[in-house]
C-alpha cells in the first residue's frame, strides 16, 4: 500500500506523546506504540455541554464502555449538559431535526431503498409536535437496542465507579439545588477543580 509522502520539513504534532521515535518519512512507521502512559491507571475524562437526548448519550455510552476496560472515567457536566443529571429533567431530555442535518429515517428505506440515507428536511422540525415525535422515535429506538434510559444510566455508571461532577459556575447560573442532582454526582466543582481531577486523562468533549 503506497503512502503519502510527508513534505519536508513537516513536523508531526506530538499531541502530548512522549513514547514516541523519529521515522523516515519515506517509510512506513512501525515504531510508533502510543501515547505514554503516565505510570497509573489508565483515564478518561468527558465533559458533557449539551442537553439533547442525542447529545447525552454518547457520553455515557462511551463512559460505560471504559468502565468496562478497567478504566478511571471521571465526567463533568456543564452549561445544557447539567440537564442529563438534573433529576427535574433527565426523563425528559428531547431529540430534534431542527439544526441536525444528520437526520436520517431507516424506516424510510422499505418505501424506496436509498431514502434511509437522505437527510430529513429541516423545515419538518418546526413542525408542532415533531420534536415529539422525534423524541418517542429516538427512545423507541434506544429501547430496541436494550440502551437504558438516562436516569438507569447514570445508576449505571455510578455504581460501575464513575466520578460524575456539577459545573459550579452553571449549576450557580441555573439556580440549582444539590438535592435536584442525580445521587451518582459526587460534587459541584468548577473548572479550573475538573482541569486538575482531568490531569493525565484522555479528555472528550460532547
Amino acid at each position: 500500500m503506497s503512502t503519502t509522502p510527508i513534505p519536508e520539513g513537516f513536523i508531526i504534532p506530538d499531541f502530548g506523546a512522549t513514547t514516541r521515535s523519529a521515522a523516515p518519512t519515506s517509510e512506513a512507521r512501525t515504531d510508533y506504540i502510543g501515547p505514554a502512559s503516565t505510570g497509573g491507571p489508565r483515564k478518561m475524562a468527558f465533559i458533557c455541554s449539551k442537553g439533547n437526548l442525542d447529545m447525552a448519550y454518547p457520553a455515557l455510552i462511551m463512559g460505560n464502555a471504559a468502565l468496562g476496560e478497567g478504566v478511571e472515567v471521571h465526567i463533568f457536566f456543564t452549561f445544557w449538559g447539567l440537564d442529563i443529571i438534573n433529576t427535574k429533567t433527565y426523563d425528559s431530555l428531547k431529540f430534534t431535526l431542527s439544526g441536525n442535518t444528520a437526520m436520517h429515517m431507516p424506516a424510510l428505506g422499505r418505501i424506496k431503498p436509498g431514502l434511509e440515507h437522505v437527510s430529513m428536511p429541516q423545515a419538518l422540525g418546526n413542525i408542532p409536535g415533531m420534536t415529539s415525535f422525534a423524541t418517542r422515535m429516538m427512545n423507541q429506538q434506544m429501547e430496541d437496542l436494550e440502551i437504558p434510559t438516562i436516569p438507569d444510566f447514570l445508576d449505571l455508571l455510578q455504581a460501575s465507579g464513575a466520578h460524575m461532577y456539577a459545573c459550579r459556575l452553571t449549576f450557580d447560573m441555573m439556580k440549582l439545588l444539590e438535592a435536584d442532582l442525580h445521587e451518582g454526582v459526587e460534587g459541584v466543582i468548577s473548572a479550573a477543580d475538573f482541569i486538575e481531577i482531568a490531569e493525565g486523562a484522555q479528555v472528550v468533549f460532547v
